[in-house]
């Protein structure tokens, strides 16, 4: 399966009030080219098939399950909330099988029994896999239906749920449940599934009792929940129906019209002791709220969980799957919550909690992305040490913490003139950027963070999850690649690479050269000379277009008084030393070789100062041998990284009548990020600096480092080499 390609949803609108939250509208992505081995695929009913012997393409949401189908009540009766089971699950009575009550609900029965006889459904399996004890094998299939709409849970190890969800998008945007879905339409639509695989394996388990301790039944627990949307009152009060502890409730609400609402659903609940409300502006989103009302309050407990209402429209349907999967984890799912209160009460350095990343989102959404300014306010403001481009956070901003782990945050004075006004960017704001401090300001005082791996119902304190996707061989991904008609290419760190791998290596050996002769004080010092004329002339162009880099170095000789000759003399000698450099990614260029053997449309797109001749000819020098159009944005006059390039790219596919388009590139900006705002295409690979951090190598030539000769010498071509291949495992 084909996780690496993602593909935008198109011609969706957001809901008309937006929500109070850090919102990225491409993150419920999908995969649109699925391409299994020969023989791993299987339909149960082999009849399904048309004429010719081929499977039938997926169907439109319309002729599956109805609305009904995917509510909360299956088989007409509310499913009963499992409870953690400590010991191996025994064998359990049938259940209910009964067909009375409604045309809905002889079609569960069915499909219960179909699941059964079939083995796609092993009670006993499900039961041991995911910690959970039921008092029949119809409450286990009730408990897989339901949670299989919105998280990755397998019903035996012979159904995939996330894999069929990824090959059927249909069936995800109607939030049906996997099996369901194949039992009672899939099937004889000639749909396939495959066995259940794990996609990733959690190292450094943790392994909590699955029965609350006493330690656990003592902690000081308070619940956060910020209310922009009112029917989610509801839903959080029925997640915690069964919650293990008494818990105390802190309400922000975006509307004060949701207070009676409230005040009927938690003021007589049985699981909550004290319950505060607040009406709060639209302002900070999810975080804004809980900082200036009870921030100082949430001091003392020992836990507090943080949640907010979120939703989408994705194919003119509420999509709810990343919000009900994050209340699943941090909330509902009683073996989950009792394993998570005894491993904190059990372990001081355990500060900061949450489920790995929805699974829907794209393999690179677990980075920085456009926040880099802002998370760099937020590290100096913190006092926090490098923060890694990949990194693990708690994305939708749904988390459990100690108050300590959150200190420099939770324990400041806040106002709502602190936070952003309304309307905010779907990504590139100091909200964003909080969240994604969260997990390393947590671990700079001291505390780890423990993930839940809904797959394999593991808690982990591993945090390899974030470039787990990356793991493979180019090869598994030819087929997927080569379903596109026209595919483009970025140039750097993906077509080629540079021997000591830092960019700048060029101009401080330039640097070195000038310093030599007394022209500049040194090395470093030519650097920011040199980048700080060019920074000059994109203020001076508004950020518009690009430079290149002949007119650098005319601002180069004003400033440093000599002659344009001489400026593009050095000119011409940063451009040598860093061809001299250049290096292949065999892989990726035997692969675009390949592509244009076989009749492929392939473009170039870079974002560079070089010019188009320039940039050429380290394309060859790389061994690109294959014809191909070439945009290089100083020519363009357009950029990657801010959007303006794939306007143009996305126009010119247009205007030459290309529908399947595909872009490959390692930056998750220019790359991934911005195309995929736009409805292009991509195919995200791995930087040689996050590949050498997501196997875990020291951090380097990272700050002051990234120009000190004697570190590059020593780290540059390791990493180099590291990243010739952008996969993992390789």
């Amino acid at each position: 399966m084909d996780d690496n390609i993602v593909v935008p949803e198109s011609g969706i609108e957001d809901q008309p009030r937006k929500e109070s939250v850090p919102d990225d509208k491409n993150l419920v992505t999908v995969t649109e080219t699925f391409v299994v081995a020969e023989g791993e695929a299987v339909n149960d009913d082999l009849s399904s098939t048309d004429a010719d012997g081929k499977v039938a393409s997926p169907v439109d949401p319309a002729t599956a399950i109805g609305e009904e189908a995917t509510s909360s009540r299956i088989g007409d009766s509310e499913a009963v909330a499992p409870e953690a089971v400590e010991s191996e699950a025994i064998e359990l009575p049938l259940g209910d099988t009964a067909r009375e009550g409604g045309a809905h609900a002889a079609m569960m029965s069915q499909a219960f029994m179909d699941a059964l006889n079939t083995g796609l459904f092993d009670p006993k399996w499900y039961q041991t896999t995911y910690g959970l004890r039921f008092s029949t094998q119809r409450e286990a299939f009730d408990d897989y239906i339901r949670k299989s709409r919105f998280a990755p849970v397998n019903p035996s190890p012979r159904f995939d749920s996330e894999t069929y969800h990824r090959m059927y998008i249909d069936v995800f945007h109607a939030q049906q449940s996997p099996l369901q879905h194949y039992l009672l339409h899939g099937r004889s639509e000639g749909r396939q599934h495959v066995p259940a695989t794990v996609r990733w394996f959690p190292r450094e388990i943790v392994t909590p009792g699955k029965r609350l301790t006493p330690a656990a039944s003592e902690l000081k627990v308070a619940l956060c929940l910020h209310v922009f949307y009112v029917d989610f009152l509801d839903r959080f009060a029925q997640a915690i129906e069964r919650f293990p502890v008494t818990v105390d409730i802190y309400l922000t609400l975006a509307d004060a019209s949701f207070e009676t609402r409230a005040r009927q659903l938690f003021g007589e609940h049985a699981r909550v002791g004290k319950l505060e409300t607040r009406v709060v502006p639209n302002r900070g989103r999810n975080f804004g709220p809980v900082l200036v009302e009870y921030g100082q309050d949430l001091q003392e407990y020992d836990l507090f969980c943080h949640l907010h209402s979120k939703k989408s429209l994705y194919s003119g349907k509420e999509q709810t799957q990343w919000a009900e999967y994050l209340i699943e984890y941090l909330l509902r799912d009683t073996s989950v919550i009792t394993r998570l209160l005894n491993a904190f009460a059990a372990d001081e350095s355990l500060g900061l909690y949450y489920p790995t990343t929805f699974w829907m989102m794209p393999s690179w959404v677990n980075h920085q992305t456009m926040n880099k300014g802002f998370m760099r306010e937020w590290q100096e403001k913190l006092g926090l040490d490098h923060i890694p481009e990949f990194l693990s956070y708690p994305a939708g901003g749904m988390f459990w913490s100690r108050p300590e782990a959150m200190n420099g945050v939770l324990d400041q004075t806040w106002t709502y003139e602190d936070f952003p006004e309304e309307p905010l960017p779907n990504d590139n704001s100091m909200l964003h950027a909080l969240e994604r401090v969260l997990g390393p300001l947590a671990e700079h005082h001291g505390f780890r963070q423990l993930f839940f791996y809904p797959p394999t119902g593991q808690f982990t304190t591993d945090n390899g999850y974030i470039t787990a996707s990356y793991h493979g061989r180019l090869e598994q991904h030819i087929a997927s690649i080569q379903a596109h008609a026209c595919i483009s290419f970025d140039v750097f760190d993906t077509l080629v690479r540079r021997e000591y791998t830092v960019p700048d290596y060029a101009k401080l050996k330039l640097g070195k050269m000038l310093a030599e002769q007394g022209i500049v004080p040194s090395a470093q010092a030519f650097v920011k000379l040199r980048n700080d004329a060019e920074s000059t002339l994109r203020r001076r162009a508004n950020f518009q277009g690009d430079v290149r880099i002949e007119a650098i170095y005319d601002e180069l000789a004003d400033q440093l008084d000599v002659s344009p000759d001489t400026a593009q003399e050095w000119m011409a000698l940063e451009y040598e030393l860093d061809l001299e450099m250049i290096q292949p990614k065999d892989e990726m260029v035997e692969l675009f070789n390949h592509l244009a053997a076989q009749g492929h449309i392939l473009w170039v797109i870079s974002d560079s100062y070089y010019n188009r001749e320039q940039v050429g000819l380290m394309l060859r020098k790389a061994g690109v041998a294959a014809a191909y159009r070439l945009m290089v944005s100083s020519e363009e006059q357009a950029r990657k990284d801010n959007g303006s390039m794939w306007v143009k790219v996305k126009q010119d596919l247009a205007n030459e009548g290309i529908d399947r388009h595909l872009h490959i590139g390692d930056n998750v900006v220019a790359d991934a990020q911005m195309p995929g705002d736009l409805g292009l295409t991509t195919f995200h690979i791995l930087h040689p600096m996050d590949k050498w951090a997501a196997l875990g190598f020291p951090p380097v030539l990272h700050g002051a480092d990234a120009l000190d000769e004697m570190q590059i010498l020593k780290w540059g071509r390791l990493i180099s080499e590291v990243g010739r291949n952008p996969f993992i495992g390789e």
